[in-house]
């Protein structure tokens, strides 16, 4: 599975983005997905995590009632939809993927494929 990860950019605190990931290669909707972010001297985080079906997921509890992950097997694309964004919020954010049968994996190790990371800034 190939991964591009994109939508990321410059917003003001509060603001939203929505990002996006495509998937291309083997059957995507055969995997569970989830987006991590990194900020600059701080380790790789989970961020959200979905299903290959949809359900269930997975928020971490900085960004729970704020994040919403999703996806459209059909069009093999994953996303991450941002609102009430904060400064700490600023991060690269990375999707990944991986073969599961149910469920979702919660550690980074346990993905096989990465997105090349979009940049995520949301200024004061």
């Amino acid at each position: 599975v190939q991964l591009q990860a994109s939508g990321g950019g410059l917003v003001q605190a509060g603001g939203s983005l929505r990002l996006s990931c495509a998937a291309s290669g083997r059957t995507f909707s055969t995997y569970g997905m989830g987006w991590f972010r990194q900020a600059p001297g701080k380790e790789r985080e989970l961020v959200a995590a979905i299903s290959w079906s949809g359900s269930p997921t997975y928020y971490a509890d900085s960004v729970k009632g704020r994040f919403t992950i999703a996806r459209d097997n059909a069009r093999n694309t994953g996303y991450l939809q941002m609102s009430s964004l904060k400064p700490e919020d600023t991060a690269v954010y990375y999707c990944a993927a991986g073969y599961l049968r149910s469920g979702y994996y919660t550690r980074a190790r346990e993905y096989n494929y990465w997105g090349q990371g979009t940049l995520v800034t949301v200024s004061s």
